[in-house]
């Protein structure tokens, strides 16, 4: 399984794809903004995006995915910071599959993949 994940902040990527290789996902791409991860789409079997970065937020970078007739079944899950209701409904309504709120555990982030990926 290919997954790409996006945030601006190189730190959180590593913490991320560091998770995913200790859950024994060893194809993880990353990509710093909406505009970079669209570049590598190809192939993607799982998304795993931020919210808020420069060039091409997250929610954006949903937008886009979902109207792409190519890459609109992929599954995505928002890893951000914004946790009030309304952000959270706004993903969702805007095509995210599920939804993490910054911090997390390891055992969160592989939770919600499994049930992604069903």
């Amino acid at each position: 399984m290919k997954i790409l994940v996006v945030d601006d902040s190189i730190t959180m990527r590593r913490i991320i794809v560091n998770h995913l290789k200790q859950g024994g996902y060893n194809n993880v791409i990353e990509a710093g903004n909406g505009v970079e991860a669209i570049s590598h789409m190809a192939g993607v079997d799982l998304l795993l995006t931020d919210w808020n970065m420069p060039v091409m937020d997250g929610l954006t970078l949903v937008k886009e995915i979902r109207k792409s007739p190519t890459f609109s079944s992929v599954p995505i899950i928002m890893i951000t910071t914004e946790g009030a209701k309304a952000e959270v409904l706004e993903a969702l309504k805007n095509g995210v599959n599920d939804y993490i709120v910054k911090p997390f555990s390891k055992g969160t982030l592989a939770e919600k993949i499994q049930k992604v990926m069903e």
